[in-house]
């Protein structure tokens, strides 16, 4: 097997990078859509920041912001949707009575819940045929690229 030039290694991890760039657009594609049918009410980002809310047991508004690098009113707007669809609800925040902590309802919860079981099982199916070595291997990829923000 001859050694690679400089050059050739250079244009096939472009070409890598390339494809890396598709699958994970048609991933984030896949996610979108598979949104839209969990419930009609809510968007990539609202299921994204419920999600989040759930996993930090309740936070502000402006940690949501912070965190997601959003825009305030962004995330306001978002909030409100959520809470339009009875899957949100505001406590006051103990360390600032001013300030408010949004966490989700019994319905947001269960809505998460029912999601998870469905996605799991979705996983379980869709990578039925891998070995474990390479099940292994991916995840650990995936969070590789994902610990690298």
């Amino acid at each position: 097997m001859p050694t690679p030039t400089p050059a050739r290694t250079a244009s096939a991890r472009s070409e890598s990078i390339d494809s890396i760039q598709r699958e994970l657009t048609a991933v984030a594609r896949r996610a979108r859509s598979v949104t839209a049918q969990i419930h009609p009410g809510l968007t990539l980002v609202t299921y994204t920041l419920l999600d989040h809310l759930h996993e930090r047991g309740g936070c502000r508004g402006t940690d949501l912001a912070a965190h997601f690098l959003l825009d305030k009113s962004t995330v306001s707007r978002q909030i409100a949707a959520l809470e339009k669809l009875g899957l949100v609800e505001r406590t006051a925040d103990p360390e600032d009575l001013r300030g408010q902590i949004i966490r989700p309802s019994a319905a947001g919860e269960q809505l998460l819940a029912d999601v998870r079981e469905r996605r799991h099982q979705a996983f379980l199916d869709r990578l039925v045929d891998w070995p474990d070595d390479d099940l292994e291997r991916f995840a650990s990829y995936l969070a590789l690229y994902n610990a690298r923000t």
